[in-house]
C-alpha cells in the first residue's frame, strides 16, 4: 500500500469539492438518504473553508449555522467529522472576529490530567499508540542487545504517564546478559505527573529486578541549552531518545533547536513515531484544511468501526483527542512538519531500517488484536500503520553518525 496523500497546493475550491475526490472513509451505517445528506455537509463545510481562508467571515458563519442544524458529534462517523471540523471552523471565525487573527490566541492546552486520562482510552480502542510503544521498543532492545554497553539511558520528549515502558523493562528482564542501570529521563508540562509516572515506573522496575531511575525534566528539549549538564549523560553509557510526535500540544518547542540538542547528544538511536499529516503552514489553508479532512475521516471511522454512536469512551476520544488536534490544526496553532530526513542528516544522523524483527513483531502485534481494517507497511526502513487505504502513522529510527 503506497501512502495515500494529498497535494497541498490546492488554490481552487472546485478542484477539491468534487465528491469523487474527496470522499468520506466508508462508513457502513449510512443509507443512500444519508449519503445525500453527507454530501450536502461536506459541499457546505468546504465552501465554509473557502470563506474562512478568504477572510469572508459573515457568509462562513451563515454556512455554520446551516451546518450546525444538520449535523452532530454523536452521528455516524462521517458527520462526526463534519462536527468537529465546523466547531473549529467556528473557533477561528470567532478568534479572528476578537483578535484580529488566530495566532494570537493563547496556546494553553487543556489540563494534562484529561489528556492523559483520554489517551488511555484512545489506547483501549486503536492499535496507534500500542504499535507506536512496540515498535520503538523493539527497535531500541535490537540495538541494546547488538552494543557492548551495560547501561542506557533514554530521554523521552513527552513521557506523559510513561506507559510505553514497562513493555521494554519486560523484554530487558529477559536478556542472558543484564543491564547494570537503566535511567529514564522524561520531558513533561506537570511536575505532579511527572513525579507520579517516576514513582509507577520505578515499582515496575523492581518487581522485576532492574536498577533503575527517573529523572524528571518539567519543559521542552527545544529550550534546554546544556544538554549534557540538565540531562545527566554519563560516559560509557547508550543514550537513546524517543520522539512521539502528535498534535495535542507543543511537545519539543522550537523544532530546530530541539534536533540541534538531540545531535549535542550523540544517541545510539533516536526512535521517532510520525503522524502522516503534513500541516504545512507554509502551503494555503484549503489545501491544509482537506488533507486534514481526508486524515481524521480516515481516524473517525477506525473508531466507529467496532463502537457505536452511543459509546462514551468513543465520545471521549474524539472530543479530547481527535477534537483538539483539528481545533489545533484549522486554527493554525499546529506547527508545519519538517523535512525529517533532510533535518536529521544535517545534524549528523542517518537511518537504521526496522525492517527484520521490529517489522515482524509489529506484525504479530497487529495480528493478535481484535481490529480489522489495519495495515502495515514497510518502505525505505520505516513502518507505517494505516486505515484501509490511508497511512496514519510511521515510525522511523535513526542513528547517530557524523564523524
Amino acid at each position: 500500500m503506497a501512502a495515500k496523500r494529498l497535494h497541498r497546493d490546492h488554490t481552487d475550491l472546485s478542484t477539491i469539492k468534487r465528491h469523487k475526490d474527496l470522499d468520506f472513509a466508508e462508513d457502513t451505517t449510512t443509507t443512500p438518504k444519508d449519503d445525500g445528506t453527507l454530501i450536502n455537509l461536506l459541499s457546505l463545510l468546504l465552501q465554509c473553508a473557502e470563506h474562512v481562508a478568504t477572510n469572508n467571515l459573515h457568509e462562513a458563519s451563515v454556512l455554520l449555522s446551516e451546518i450546525s442544524e444538520t449535523c452532530s458529534p454523536f452521528g455516524s462517523s462521517p458527520e462526526r467529522v463534519v462536527a468537529y471540523f465546523s466547531q473549529a471552523l467556528q473557533a477561528r471565525v470567532i478568534s479572528t472576529y476578537l483578535s484580529g487573527a488566530c495566532s494570537h490566541l493563547s496556546n494553553t492546552p487543556l489540563h494534562p490530567h484529561k489528556i492523559f486520562a483520554a489517551l488511555q482510552t484512545f489506547n483501549s480502542l486503536t492499535p496507534l499508540i500500542k504499535f507506536s510503544h512496540f515498535t520503538a521498543n523493539q527497535a531500541i532492545f535490537q540495538t541494546l542487545d547488538g552494543g557492548e554497553e551495560d547501561s542506557v539511558h533514554i530521554i523521552d520528549l513527552d513521557v506523559m504517564q510513561g506507559l510505553q515502558w514497562p513493555g521494554l523493562f519486560h523484554i530487558l528482564a529477559s536478556r542472558p546478559r543484564k543491564l547494570r542501570s537503566i535511567r529514564i529521563t522524561g520531558f513533561g508540562p506537570s511536575s505532579d505527573i511527572l513525579a507520579s509516572t517516576g514513582r509507577r515506573l520505578a515499582d515496575f522496575a523492581a518487581s522485576l529486578s532492574l536498577p533503575f531511575e527517573f529523572h524528571p525534566v518539567v519543559g521542552k528539549i527545544g529550550d534546554v541549552t546544556d544538554p549534557s549538564r540538565r540531562l545527566g549523560t554519563r560516559h560509557g553509557e547508550a543514550v537513546v531518545v524517543h520522539w512521539m510526535q502528535h498534535g495535542l500540544y507543543d511537545v519539543v518547542g522550537n523544532e530546530v533547536d530541539a534536533l540541534e540538542v538531540i545531535g549535542k547528544l550523540r544517541p545510539c538511536l533516536l526512535t521517532m513515531v510520525e503522524q502522516e499529516l503534513s500541516c504545512d503552514n507554509g502551503g494555503c489553508f484549503l489545501g491544509r484544511f482537506v488533507e486534514a479532512l481526508h486524515y481524521y475521516s480516515a481516524l473517525f471511522d477506525a473508531l466507529g468501526d467496532g463502537l457505536g454512536e452511543e459509546s462514551g469512551e468513543r465520545f471521549t476520544v474524539e472530543q479530547i483527542v481527535l477534537g483538539t488536534e483539528i481545533r489545533n490544526i484549522v486554527g493554525g496553532k499546529r506547527k508545519g512538519v519538517m523535512r525529517w530526513r533532510e533535518e536529521l542528516s544535517r545534524v549528523g544522523f542517518g537511518p537504521v531500517s526496522l525492517r527484520g524483527n521490529p517489522a515482524t513483531q509489529a506484525g504479530l502485534l497487529l495480528g493478535m488484536l481484535p481490529w480489522n481494517g489495519y495495515t502495515l507497511v514497510e518502505e525505505n526502513g520505516a513502518l507505517r500503520l494505516g486505515w484501509k487505504d490511508l497511512s496514519l502513522l510511521t515510525a522511523s529510527a535513526w542513528q547517530f553518525s557524523a564523524v
